[in-house]
């Protein structure tokens, strides 16, 4: 039996790299909003950062893929470091076999979650049982799809078996890990757990003030060692020019903000703006499972032609990011060499004619006797989107589309023409393709299908090197390219505003969608 061992141990000298270097409330009770900083720590005083966040409704890292407080809550099996690589974490090492197509996880023994129960391997296997059940509806249980079997043959190890080698799942296995001690027999889409998580990351929840804040404490017992932040709130603050305003008058630490508002603070005294890159891309998603564009398939690709990108990166991010036209372009799977449908709105208006679109008299193209119209839906908190959305319905109207923008206070992903959607991982690139773009996978918000991409995602994730996989991801994107499920506008760098005696960031770090990944090494930060 031929065993291909990756050990990898968290020695000493690794637990201190890491403690120098990885759509979807802060305990302060009503009436008390006062959130300022109270910095200092020779006076003994208690550290607290507050951070300007978006809203939350459930925090469950099971169940829901978006939220930046499930690494403060939580912790996994595996960890990202600063530069996006897979470390140990809750499993100290692991080996894989070849022949069987195991991952064996030899766990630490001295982890313990936020009431005080032990970590074992039966937590572990909970967790992935419960992200697989369908009934749960995880938006991440495709990940897990290869999952064939998990054993526990003691408290400290896991043995995971898969159908096919799948190398992002050490990638996956990042999610933070359930107590099953206290959410075992019962429905944990409604359980009160999601709003009193309970996990072993290095923060503890101590409140929440459900649209205000929620309040985190550090976590003595934190198997890294105790942060040296005390609390950390995230106050609701979805209004980027609100958490702008909040910066300058001492209510927030710490917050991500759009580029036209960030650049308020640039050369100011005791700020900090922090440009990171992210592999975060934007597109006008298209929803094929709709009257307009299940019956007009060949719009998608004709219509990225009339989106002028650069001057939306100019514009909207002021050059703080660049034009997109894959999915994988910010890392090492990228194909450089497929169509980009650069601005040519003659080569749109040409395409549209050729494909039977005609001009009508009120200057809007029709075809039998149908209107080439459509509306592109948004969010309410993410102006960033809302001006893209902007200028891309109005390249198109200049070309004769009837294109109009809404802001809608819920997403209604099977009736809405069309999204300005987010997406983008710094990580496996099986990660936001697969579960993105494969046929009724979890996160194909699009109802997109493509019998070739599919065969090309599956390929791919089941091999293991990056020379084996690379040519079968070029081929996905170039198979892409030729039947665009979205128009793919811009990658968008993070833009981070803080108080300067704020330490411990990694500024080089690549972030994920919504620039998620700041907190990687929260345990590590001061003030």
């Amino acid at each position: 039996m031929k065993k291909k061992i990756l050990t990898l141990l968290l020695a000493a000298s690794m637990a201190a790299s890491l403690l120098a270097g990885c759509g979807s409330k802060d305990d302060k009770a009503k009436g008390d909003t006062d959130t300022k900083t109270e910095a200092v720590d020779k006076s003994g005083e208690e550290k607290t950062l507050v951070y300007g966040s978006g809203d939350y409704t459930n925090i469950n890292p099971a169940l829901y893929e978006h939220g930046e407080i499930n690494s403060l809550i939580f912790a996994g099996m595996t960890a990202h470091d600063a530069e996006d690589k897979v470390v140990p974490a809750l499993a100290e090492s692991w080996e894989w076999d070849e022949a069987s197509k195991t991952y064996t996880f030899h766990l630490r023994k001295d982890v313990t979650f936020h009431d005080g129960e032990t970590f074992t391997s039966a937590d572990v296997k909970f967790t992935l049982d419960t992200i697989m059940n369908p009934d749960n509806a995880s938006e991440i249980a495709s990940n897990y799809e290869d999952i064939t079997g998990i054993e526990t043959p003691d408290d400290s190890t896991v043995k995971i078996t898969l159908k096919a080698p799948n190398v992002a799942m050490l990638d996956y296995l990042t999610i933070g890990i359930l107590p099953k001690h206290l959410l075992e027999g019962k429905d944990i889409v409604t359980d009160d757990f999601n709003r009193n998580p309970v996990g072993c990351g290095p923060y503890k929840l101590v409140s929440w003030d459900e649209g205000q804040s929620i309040t985190l404490e550090k976590f003595d017992d934190f198997y890294l060692g105790a942060p040296k932040i005390d609390k950390v709130v995230f106050k609701i603050v979805e209004d980027t020019q609100a958490r702008a305003l909040q910066l300058k008058s001492g209510e927030l630490d710490l917050a991500q903000v759009t580029p036209k508002d960030a650049k308020q603070f640039e050369g100011e005294d005791g700020f900090v703006v922090d440009v990171m890159k992210t592999a975060d891309y934007r597109g006008i998603l298209y929803n094929f499972g709709s009257e307009f564009f299940g019956r007009h398939r060949e719009l998608p690709n004709i219509l990225s032609y009339a989106i002028d990108r650069q001057s939306i990166v100019d514009s909207v991010l002021l050059g703080h990011g660049e034009a997109a036209y894959s999915p994988l372009q910010m890392g090492p799977y990228n194909n450089p060499d497929i169509e980009k449908y650069e601005f040519d709105p003659e080569k749109a208006k040409q395409l549209l004619e050729e494909n039977g679109w005609k001009m009508g008299d009120d200057g809007y193209y029709e075809k039998d006797g149908e209107q080439l119209a459509f509306t592109i839906s948004n969010g309410q908190a993410d102006q960033v989107r809302i001006d893209m959305s902007n200028i891309c319905a109005q390249n198109l109207q200049d070309i004769g589309v009837n294109c109009k923008v809404e802001v809608t206070a819920e997403t209604d992903w099977a009736n809405q023409d069309a999204y300005l959607i987010g997406w983008g991982s710094p990580f496996d690139p099986d990660d936001h393709t697969y579960k993105v773009f494969g046929t009724d996978k979890g996160a194909n918000y699009s109802s997109y299908s493509n019998a070739k991409v599919d065969e090309l995602l599956q390929q791919a994730r089941e091999l293991e090197t990056q020379e084996e996989r690379l040519p079968l991801y070029k081929e996905f994107q170039a198979e892409l390219s030729k039947d665009l499920p979205y128009t793919f506008i811009a990658y968008i760098d993070a833009m981070y505003v803080s108080k300067d005696n704020i330490t411990g960031l990694t500024k080089d770090t690549v972030l994920g969608h919504h620039g998620v990944g700041i907190f990687w090494n929260i345990y590590d930060w001061d003030m």
